[in-house]
């Protein structure tokens, strides 16, 4: 493993294919397999996985079984979510799942676990909606235990364990690495007091200063931890030509994204909030792109960036030669700009 505060790049994968695309489901599948092949090849360092439930576009509900097939065509590349929704997991299966799949992969497994929030999603569950902080909150500290190879011991709201023994324990050492997603002061403290790497969306005095500020409280260095966010690029060197699909591919993450509940209507509302931590697309040429990069990761103190592979209603396959520039020709300059 890199050290912790190297900066890093990857790509992400949520499988959402619009009904009306004609792109057959196993094909989109296969497709992806041979992308993130080729992306562990080009040395990219990340893969996200995203985790969502009951969405027509096959939005992926399991990223653990993705995570098998993601370890299996690949051999450097780490693997993490962006998120696992806790409060649809039970703890001890979870860390199960992620002590297996870090053996299997050869410890290249890493965690990232956000809270929820589509109602739709509780209700198919079974699971009250107010009870998602306090089943994140054991869950992690459960995690935290089980991860490190550690008897899991907790007296919690919600789960109580006395000294569980998990197995296999895991490859990596020093266990799997966990990030907590926060889009708020409060979930940015709470990433903070437990010490985990942070998602942060949103404003960034909301977010990042907060978990700094309560990383310092415990004791702890926020420069050992990292700072990781979905940012994508398109590598062009005409984008009148090559941005139409993907910002079509865009309105239609947005739309849908926003028409599950209020609550994430008001989330697509705060993409345009000016004090936000942008997340659009990065669009140029390499030059351009590399600088854009650069000062982002620099003004932000981000430490893992990763872009969208394969925008809805997009193939893989038309898609690679983006995932190539920018692995030839943005990441390298990005490293020079940002070195010493």
């Amino acid at each position: 493993m890199p050290a912790r505060n190297a900066l890093r790049f990857g790509v992400a994968y949520d499988f959402r294919n619009p009904p009306d695309s004609g792109i057959p489901t196993p094909k989109l599948y296969a497709q992806v397999l041979e992308q993130v092949a080729l992306a562990d090849k080009l040395g990219f360092e990340l893969v996200w996985l995203t985790e969502h439930h009951f969405v027509d576009d096959g939005y992926l509900p399991s990223f653990t079984a993705v995570a098998g097939a993601f370890a299996a065509r690949t051999s450097r590349i780490r693997i993490s979510s962006d998120v696992a929704l806790a409060p649809f997991h039970h703890p001890l299966r979870l860390a199960e799942d992620l002590c297996v799949l870090d053996n299997l992969s050869g410890g290249r497994m890493e965690l990232g676990i956000g809270m929820g929030y589509a109602p739709h999603e509780f209700r198919a569950f079974g699971i009250p909606q107010k009870e998602r902080v306090s089943r994140t909150e054991e869950t992690v500290q459960i995690l935290k235990q089980a991860l490190s190879g550690e008897p899991v011991r907790i007296q919690g709201k919600r789960f109580q364990f006395d000294g569980v023994p998990l197995f296999p324990k895991p490859a990596q050492p020093g266990g799997i690495p966990l990030w907590l997603a926060a889009q708020s002061e409060a979930g940015a403290r709470r990433a903070g007091r437990f010490g985990l790497n942070l998602l942060p969306q949103g404003n960034r005095a909301h977010t990042i200063e907060p978990w700094k500020n309560e990383i310092r409280a415990g004791g702890g260095d926020p420069d050992s931890l990292r700072v990781g966010i979905i940012r994508s690029w398109l590598v062009t060197d005409d984008p009148e030509r090559d941005w139409p699909a993907f910002r079509a591919a865009e309105r239609y993450r947005m739309v849908h994204y926003g028409n599950w509940a209020a609550e994430s209507r008001e989330k697509v509302a705060a993409f345009n909030d000016p004090e936000r931590i942008p997340q659009t697309y990065l669009i140029g040429d390499a030059e351009k792109c590399a600088a854009d990069v650069a000062r982002f990761v620099r003004e932000y103190g981000i430490t893992d960036m990763v872009g969208w592979a394969a925008p809805p209603g997009i193939l893989p396959e038309q898609t690679n030669a983006n995932l190539e520039r920018f692995a030839r020709d943005v990441i390298p300059r990005v490293r020079k700009l940002l070195s010493p």
